[in-house]
């Protein structure tokens, strides 16, 4: 794994989800390329599976960069979905939106609404509307102690003003272009509750009491991975929450996770299944390699090659199901 990988004193869930019993699954057609551009955030969540933080000096270069652009005219790729850390900390995040936008592609930019107000960082809210880039924003929950239990003391408070940002350039209007998704996930080891539901409550107290609007609420499950996974372990509690995704799991929510339609590169360029899989260090493999770059794939055809699943994909199947789409069923 990357040198830094790890935060002093984390612990590998890997060896913990290598005995599993998950079903099986190929790839189908390719829609969506996920792209982290590095572990550098100015946050340092609980829950975050990237182990990312302010501390972190991964980070994608140009050269990796300008291959992502390349790929983009290789491939029939429709979506550039660009995650970290904080995305927008690396120098290449603008190139990347610019790019992929000039070929009509839909971007996604995963925000941590607390980078609008970093320095330097003035000008991004603007930027991204100018764009039209879809902003997933990672809002935990709608309650300030909740959200600052989980991220930090004053990110509620950031967050909201983030918010009110946006939806001053038109985002979460229903009349714009300008699409605003909120991202919950729960404050410990349990499931999501309903999606619908849950977005109901969003609307109605973040309205009600900061005039906030979005388009959808998208609810993730917490995934055994990186300092959750870490934290699992610590307390004792990772098989207890494996086994509750296990017995939770949906058969029919195999058919709509996101790796079989998602393709996922790290900072260096090096290929995965999910972002998940990224962050455990397993890697895609064809024709035996111990891994694959980004510059090998520009002329391949990954339908209907097999996906790495361990135990922790049980984290996408269980009850209505997780992706970074939110709920499946």
């Amino acid at each position: 794994m990357p040198a830094g990988f790890r935060d002093t004193f984390m612990r590998d869930p890997l060896p913990l989800l290598a005995d599993s019993d998950f079903p099986p699954l190929r790839r189908g057609r390719l829609h969506t390329l996920q792209v982290n551009v590095g572990y550098r955030c100015n946050q340092s969540c609980v829950h975050c599976h990237v182990n990312a933080g302010p501390k972190r000096e991964e980070a994608m270069s140009a050269e990796v960069a300008a291959l992502v652009v390349r790929y983009l005219d290789a491939s029939e790729v429709s979506t550039l979905d660009i995650t970290g850390g904080a995305p927008e900390l690396n120098p290449e995040f603008r190139f990347l939106v610019r790019e992929a936008r000039a070929r009509g592609l839909q971007v996604i930019d995963r925000c941590n609404l607390t980078i609008l107000e970093e320095p330097d960082q003035e000008d991004l809210a603007a930027f991204l509307a100018g764009h039209g880039v879809t902003v997933v924003a990672s809002m935990p929950c709608y309650l300030e102690e909740n959200v600052n239990g989980q991220r930090g003391k004053g990110v509620f408070d950031a967050s909201i003003r983030g918010l009110r940002r946006l939806n001053a350039l038109g985002y979460g209007d229903p009349d714009s272009s300008l699409a605003l998704d909120l991202v919950y996930n729960p404050q410990g080891a349990t499931l999501p509750p309903a999606q619908q539901a849950l977005e109901a409550d969003y609307r109605r107290i973040l309205g009600a009491h900061y005039g906030i609007r979005f388009n959808r609420l998208l609810t993730l499950a917490n995934m055994p991975v990186g300092r959750f996974g870490s934290s699992l372990i610590s307390r004792g509690a990772m098989h207890e929450y494996l086994a509750m995704l296990r017995d939770a799991h949906q058969d029919e929510n195999l058919d709509s996770v996101m790796c079989r339609s998602l393709l996922s590169i790290d900072w260096q360029g090096y290929v995965y299944d999910c972002d998940f899989n990224q962050m455990l260090g397993l890697p895609m493999r064809i024709n035996g390699a111990s891994r694959v770059h980004l510059a090998q794939l520009m002329d391949a055809d990954l339908e209907g090659r097999p996906i790495a699943v361990r135990a922790h994909c049980y984290a996408c199947t269980a009850g209505q199901g997780s992706s970074c789409g939110g709920a499946l069923a």
